[in-house]
Order: structure tokens, then C-alpha cells, then sequence
């Protein structure tokens, strides 16, 4: 089974940038999508973005479209999460995952998931 291993989160400034990374404990299927979920207290896991592992397709929530990047590198099995002009709405516990379809990140049934990773955005 996947395991996956996030780093990365911290704490930033207002319109400063941190970037994410998610490696995967096997050789990743290129069939697979990859991506990132954030959750606050209280609320529900909220998507923020995927991409098939071939890196054609990507998807990213409304919220984040034009400031955060999904991207992969092949050799080490990593995906990452690039995120710019970070916002205070945008602190969240990150949680990468791994699944076999665009949908299984829609439903929230994934294959695999990380521990997760604290982001502070400070205003």
C-alpha cells in the first residue's frame, strides 16, 4: 500500500510563499493522481488541487486557481504544492493524497493519504 510523507508547512507572512511536498513510499503509478486537501477546525476537508502523475492534467479549486502549483518530479516519486501570495484564509492543516481517478478526489475516497502538514499564514 502507499505510503505518503508530507513536508514543508510552517509559518509565513501575507503574500509570502511556502511549497508543499508529498513523497510516496513506491514507485508512482502513472495512472495515478496526486494532490492536496486543507482542513480548519470545525469544517469539512476542502479540496485544493490534483494532477495526474503523467502532469497533463491538472485541476485546482476556485480558491487557490492562479496562486497555487501542483507539480511532480518522476525520479524521487514526489509531488508538490507550490503556493504564492499566501492568504490568512489560506492556514489549514494540508493533507497530500494519492488516488486512481480526478473523481476519487471529488468524492474523497482516496487510496492513501498524508499526516498532514500545518500552514500559518499570518496577517
Amino acid at each position: 500500500q502507499v505510503q505518503l510523507v508530507e513536508s514543508g508547512g510552517g509559518l509565513v507572512q501575507t503574500g509570502e510563499s511556502l511549497r508543499l511536498s508529498c513523497a510516496t513510499s513506491t514507485r508512482t503509478r502513472t495512472s495515478y493522481y496526486m494532490g492536496w486537501f486543507r482542513q480548519t477546525p470545525g469544517k469539512e476537508r476542502e479540496f485544493v488541487g490534483c494532477m495526474n502523475w503523467n502532469g497533463d492534467i491538472t485541476e485546482y479549486a476556485d480558491s487557490v486557481k492562479g496562486r497555487f502549483t501542483i507539480s511532480r518530479e518522476v525520479g524521487n516519486n514526489t509531488a508538490y504544492l507550490q503556493m504564492n501570495n499566501l492568504q490568512p484564509e489560506d492556514t489549514a492543516v494540508y493533507y497530500c493524497a494519492v488516488g486512481n481517478y480526478y473523481s476519487d478526489f471529488r468524492s474523497k475516497i482516496l487510496e492513501a493519504w498524508g499526516q498532514g502538514t500545518l500552514v500559518t499564514v499570518s496577517a
